[in-house]
């Protein structure tokens, strides 16, 4: 497509755009059920409209944005069980990965950095390490899918720069045992950074209700950051992902000055530039909006809804758990799975089975008749196929 030399009208570019997104499946219509993300709030939404012209990478022109993302860090810390906390609402995840494992290299100073981390970990890990020259050590899991922390010991050596956990792994859902990982750094001197994009708006909730789900944060002295996603189970739009350090020196490890902005000798510590203000702006006010206790109540219908869903997987012939779901996960394998993936496909179901499972998420957009007309369709599909 060439660049056009007339422009077209407001209305011709709009009817061409809902033309052409008429393939993507939205969160509204139910039948996206593989995705860590969703619909946003009416209130966020309604924030980004409001400031959508904010640029957080110049903070000298947005004093009051900058403070109100400070605001927002000092909340999230406070989430994760720290008072305080330093770092930045960015990108999303990959960049939060990638922001602490450049952090742990730079205040190594190791000529052949190592970073040791599950082997369920996140792909922004690979990114991370592709450009950080950093050496990825893969720990082994065990049979419940969560990482072995005698593997990770034994894979320590003078090049290894930190460690990392993973709150919420990305296909089920599983908390590692952060309390274990957390002493094994503080035995070695390694800082430990705890992946909990997801988790991160889903644990804190959850404990609170009664699940047993192991510590995972600030708490625990070990961890020095934490990666967590406000546009996941925050019900922020993207793009906002949230980076928290426990001390400022990971901070200012990573920090670059950008001398020719409106606020002087300013220090960037993201990896992008030009940053979008009214996402931090957006996460602070549905904070404020919803508190711990609104939270809760969203996390507690997921959190339901995947134990009920669970169950009736069980009562499908020829489907089975992968394992039972700790978040608000349920991941489930079948017989000729890649078949049953097609078909699902083919009646619109946003789902995938590419790792040898289908993973459903219990996002805030997903509801019981969503899943029962899902269940539905997967009863009917496996029923031909045994």
């Amino acid at each position: 497509m060439r660049f056009p030399k007339e422009g077209a009208s407001e209305e011709e570019v709009l009817r061409e755009l809902e033309r052409k997104t008429s393939e993507d499946l939205t969160f509204d219509s139910g039948r996206i059920l593989g995705s860590m993300c969703t619909y946003p709030h009416p209130l966020a939404v309604k924030v980004v409209q409001r400031y959508i012209d904010r640029n957080l990478g110049d903070p000298g022109l947005h004093v009051g944005s900058q403070k109100i993302e400070k605001e927002t860090v000092e909340m999230l810390a406070s989430l994760l069980g720290l008072e305080g906390g330093y770092g930045h609402i960015v990108s999303g995840g990959t960049e939060a990965n990638i922001l602490a494992v450049r952090a742990f290299r730079n205040l190594a100073s190791v000529e052949k950095p190592e970073l040791i981390l599950p082997e369920s970990a996140h792909f922004s890990f690979i990114k991370a390490g592709e450009m950080l020259g950093v050496k990825l050590v893969w720990a082994k899991l065990r049979e419940d899918y969560s990482v072995d922390v005698k593997d990770v010991e034994s894979k320590i050596t003078d090049n290894t720069i930190g460690i990392v956990g993973i709150a919420g792994t990305t296909g089920l859902g599983v908390v590692d045992d952060i309390p274990a990982l957390s002493d094994l750094a503080l035995d070695y001197g390694l800082p430990l950074h705890v992946d909990a994009a997801f988790g991160g708006f889903v644990i804190p909730f959850a404990k609170a209700i009664g699940y047993d789900i192991p510590d995972f944060d600030f708490r625990l002295k070990g961890v020095k950051s934490i990666t967590i996603d406000p546009h996941k189970m925050g019900m922020v739009p993207i793009p906002a992902g949230g980076i928290i350090f426990r001390e400022k020196k990971y901070i200012d490890a990573i920090s670059v000055l950008a001398p020719y902005l409106a606020g002087g000798r300013i220090w960037q510590a993201t990896i992008t530039g030009t940053r979008p203000g009214a996402s931090a702006l957006a996460v602070w006010a549905m904070i404020k909006h919803l508190g711990f206790e609104g939270y809760k109540e969203v996390v507690k219908r997921a959190m339901e809804l995947s134990r009920w869903f669970a169950a009736e997987l069980k009562k499908i012939p020829g489907v089975y758990l992968i394992r039972e779901p700790v978040l608000n996960i349920v991941s489930f394998g079948a017989d000729k799975l890649e078949k049953v993936e097609e078909e699902l496909k083919r009646r619109k179901w946003g789902i995938s089975a590419h790792r040898g499972y289908i993973r459903v998420v219990m996002m805030p957009h997903v509801r019981r008749e969503h899943l029962e007309e899902f269940l539905r369709d997967l009863r009917e599909i496996v029923s031909l196929m045994l």
